[in-house]
């Protein structure tokens, strides 16, 4: 099988992270977890195990740049591939295995969650905005450009990605599928924590604003691309 590790950006979950980890040491893969400037330093979260790797940033720099650390962090060890899982506690970790046997040729898989009646309406809207802006940037069409869980292949890191908020996880998408490299899906369960109880670092006006610019700058590029 590839070499794969799991990467898993943080900031400021300290309720969920050490659950997160643990139920992921559980499939005995190597753990680089990176620590995007928490308030609360995750080293003093999480007991030390001989498969877990912690990277820190002293100030928060942003989802994707956490993600990019991981990845040059496994591609310097040798791996091949990432899986990313969301520090929130809203994946299911066992499901990293439905990932496994798709890892090759290259492609990026991405894991399609099911929405089912807790799922906030603000969610499935954006979902379906940046599926369809996607289709526009790429002509191909994806069910879930949202997902945080996904594998990568390291080769990521050639893209010249340049977005290091929530937008890294569209320009990743597009600019993969530039580079006429595959991306595959799978169907995954997610867990939405009752009202009020979930944490989530998303910004409505500053990453709104960030996902408009992003699909605005790639619907131009692929523009000038086709003509």
């Amino acid at each position: 099988m590839n070499k794969v590790a799991i990467v898993i950006p943080v900031y400021n979950n300290p309720e969920s992270i050490k659950k997160v980890v643990e139920d992921t040491l559980k499939l005995d893969l190597p753990i680089i977890v990176v620590d995007d400037g928490s308030n609360i330093d995750v080293n003093t979260l999480l007991n030390s195990h001989k498969s877990l790797t912690i990277l820190r940033d002293s100030t928060n720099q942003g989802k994707g740049k956490a993600i990019l650390k991981g990845a040059k962090e496994a591609k310097k060890r040798g791996f091949e591939y990432i899986i990313t899982i969301d520090a929130d506690g809203q994946h299911y970790p066992d499901e990293i295995k439905k990932f496994l046997p798709l890892l090759k040729d290259n492609c990026m898989v991405i894991g399609s969650r099911e929405f089912k009646e807790d799922v906030p309406n603000s969610s499935k809207f954006g979902r379906a905005f940046s599926n369809f802006w996607i289709f526009i940037e790429t002509g191909i069409w994806l069910k879930d450009t949202q997902s945080g869980f996904r594998a990568y292949p390291v080769s990521i890191l050639d893209l010249n990605l340049t977005h290091n908020r929530y937008d890294f996880e569209i320009e990743v998408i597009v600019k993969h599928l530039w580079k006429k490299r595959c991306i595959k899906e799978i169907d995954i369960d997610v867990y939405y924590p009752p009202k009020g109880s979930r944490v989530s670092h998303f910004d409505k006006v500053q990453d709104n604003i960030r996902l408009s610019k992003i699909h605005t700058k790639l619907v131009l590029k692929r523009i000038f691309r086709l003509f």
